[in-house]
């Protein structure tokens, strides 16, 4: 089964961001009612039904319906696993540790690229079911948070999961009394919960109006209007970028900060797609080029006034892009919303944080062609660079350095205590 009509495809090309968006909310959910772990293990069932929909797909609405699972699962892990790691680290490895979500999202890409060049596409969703499968095989043998085990009064089984993981108390700071409190509209007047709200929701828009899921889900695409005739082995190159300046970033985290990688990111995305618009604009926008360029469609031909010795431009451009992206705007937004917010809004907030991020996603992603048409290929990413321009703002006058607190430190800083 081939899916021929281009109206048909189009739902398979992007992120799965309906799925994820309403697994975002169910997570925000479960989190705080079924806890941590349970939520994870349980996340594991849509995964692998999806797949397993997938793989005996007979029809589009088949592959339709196995992406919804496994965007709902998406949503779902993509919340409880920041906030499982948060609340099991220790303060001085919590960067690190929270980093490794993200590093294993991009080293999941790159094998997906891998492996298409061998197995046949059900093949890959087979695959697929291998991750969440190993998954709940291994959280089985992993405590609960103690966080939420304290907030369910069971305060000996929050220790022993304490000395589990961390091998003593020593370092260990109670939440505060009242953490219990369930969610209440009334709390958003508390600056210890609006303004790590409004950081959290606002970081996860920033990051996709960056336009990096548009850059990665065309980026074959973009390598052929950039004169790359081997376009899959550009999109290998791309993967192997992401996960070693993801890794990069894990690795220092704890000791530059999430404030000063957050701005080196932001700048250096600046600059790449301020380029990477001036690629397009050399090539393609001269006054009397009318043409749009959608990345959506195959490129037939060059550009007129196209020249050779452009293409490194567009090539750099898109490499410091990945690199820069995956050092601060890929993994910190997810790191910084599981250390945010108080464990009594945690669920709820996070909750927020996810839906946001899922559904800019599938927004910029779904109407990104659209936009090329609207302000040609160069406006389209010199936007893409202004809204850079008001995330490294952002950071420098909102958000606050984590490193090396504890959860409850952050909590206290909001609070202003």
């Amino acid at each position: 089964m081939t899916p021929q009509d281009p109206e048909e495809t189009q739902p398979l090309l992007g992120p799965p961001g309906g799925g994820a968006a309403a697994g975002g909310v169910l997570g925000g959910w479960l989190v705080d009612r079924a806890g941590r772990k349970l939520s994870l293990l349980l996340c594991s069932v849509p995964f692998v039904a999806g797949f397993a929909v997938i793989t005996a797909a007979q029809h589009v609405w088949m592959l339709l319906g196995g992406r919804l699972l496994t965007g709902l699962a998406c949503g779902v892990a993509s919340l409880v696993a920041p906030v499982y790691i948060s609340e099991i680290a220790y303060p001085a490895v919590r960067g690190l540790l929270g980093s490794c979500v993200q590093l294993m999202v991009v080293v999941g890409i790159l094998l997906a690229y891998l492996a298409g060049w061998v197995l046949e596409w059900r093949w890959l969703a087979v695959l697929g079911c291998a991750p969440p499968s190993l998954m709940l095989l291994f959280m089985c043998a992993m405590p609960e948070t103690p966080r939420f085990l304290l907030t369910q009064h069971r305060r000996q089984e929050a220790m022993a999961a304490l000395r589990f993981l961390w091998g003593s108390e020593q370092g260990w700071e109670d939440p505060p009394i009242g953490a219990e409190q369930s969610f209440r509209l009334a709390l958003l007047r508390q600056p210890g919960i609006y303004k790590p709200f409004i950081i959290g929701v606002s970081l996860m828009a920033f990051q996709q109006l960056s336009g990096v899921n548009a850059v990665m889900f065309y980026a074959e695409t973009i390598f052929e209007e950039a004169k790359f005739k081997d376009s899959s082995l550009a999109s290998v190159v791309v993967g192997v970028i992401q996960v070693l300046f993801t890794a990069v970033a894990a690795l220092i985290m704890d000791r530059a900060g999430r404030r000063l990688l957050l701005v080196l990111s932001g700048v250096v995305m600046v600059f790449s797609t301020s380029a990477f618009g001036t690629y397009f604009k050399l090539t393609q926008g001269g006054p009397g080029n009318s043409s749009h360029v959608a990345l959506s469609a195959p490129v037939s031909a060059e550009p007129v006034d196209a020249s050779v010795g452009l293409a490194w431009l567009a090539v750099g451009s898109m490499c410091l892009f990945i690199a820069g992206f995956a050092v601060g705007w890929g993994p910190i937004p997810w790191l910084l919303m599981s250390e945010i917010f108080p464990l009594h809004v945690k669920g709820v907030a996070t909750g927020v944080c996810v839906l946001t991020n899922w559904l800019m996603a599938f927004l910029v992603t779904k109407e990104f062609s659209s936009l090329m048409e609207v302000l040609r290929p160069y406006g389209a990413f010199w936007l893409a660079s202004a809204f850079c321009i008001f995330s490294v703002l952002f950071t420098l006058f909102c958000v606050p350095e984590t490193k090396g607190k504890t959860l409850e430190q952050i909590t206290a800083h909001f609070e202003g205590r």
